[in-house]
């Protein structure tokens, strides 16, 4: 993955660490979870996105397009989803 490719992810690192608790963290995990499951169709209610404010849509925006990109599940995205992951679970 490029650098390029790699920003979403670390911008969604950036907004799930400053309030991991919060509904955008939540949701912006769900999403980073999903896109890794393209076998059950990478589930995520597109509706979720509402509840965003705007500069968190964006992440999610730039998320999904790493995914048609082809940067999702590469070993840089992994590592930056388990620091994620360890930022959520606390």
């Amino acid at each position: 993955m490029t650098a390029a490719g790699a920003q979403p992810l670390e911008q969604a690192l950036a907004a799930i660490t400053a309030a991991p608790g919060s509904a955008s963290a939540l949701t912006l995990y769900a999403l980073v979870c999903t896109l890794e499951q393209p076998r059950s169709g990478c589930l995520f209610r597109l509706d979720k996105l509402v509840d965003l404010e705007s500069a968190h849509r964006s992440i999610a925006y730039g998320l999904m397009e790493t995914l048609a990109t082809g940067g999702v599940a590469t070993s840089e995205w992994r590592q930056l989803r388990a620091q994620i992951e360890a930022v959520v679970r606390g």
